[in-house]
């Protein structure tokens, strides 16, 4: 689905006219009429917002395959190898063994040191990330996560 049509989507299911989701957004009905014909899309700071107010994961706003991802880091759980386990010792399906092992999360963190762990990881000279990028992706992703859901950054 295009982005277009995703914002369509999400503006009509909140019962939303243009212009109120325009003031929730900090723009203008316009941009939010240009958006859904499609005649321009939202930069990376604005679809960060889309993700946060509405709840959205970004992959559905950037038309992306949603795919299984840890519900603590969101790394992709594209191989059984990277599963973490539950207390009874079986996979977990929803975390990564860097953040979940035995029912139970790794370490303490809040939802802000979770974004500074993961842009750590994908930032860097030989990353396909910079820094900005890293931190904007994980800042929107986060909060649509399974551990983060209603947690506030710190």
């Amino acid at each position: 689905m295009a982005i277009k049509d995703t914002l369509i989507e999400i503006r009509e299911r909140n019962g939303l006219t243009q212009a109120e989701m325009a003031e929730r957004l900090f723009v203008t009905r316009q941009a939010v009429s240009r958006w859904e014909c499609g005649d321009t899309q939202p930069g990376i700071d604005a679809l960060k917002l889309i993700a946060t107010t509405f709840n959205v994961p970004i992959e559905k706003l950037l038309d992306m395959p949603l795919q299984a991802v840890c519900q603590s880091c969101g790394m992709p759980l594209a191989d059984a190898s990277l599963l973490g386990t539950e207390a009874d010792g079986s996979p977990s399906e929803h975390h990564c063994k860097w953040c979940y092992a035995n029912g139970a999360y790794l370490g303490e963190c809040t939802m802000e040191d979770m974004v500074e762990i993961c842009v750590e990881n994908m930032a860097g000279p030989e990353a396909p990330f910079t820094e900005e990028e890293a931190r904007a992706y994980m800042e929107s992703l986060l909060p649509t996560l399974e551990r983060w859901k209603g947690a506030a950054a710190d």
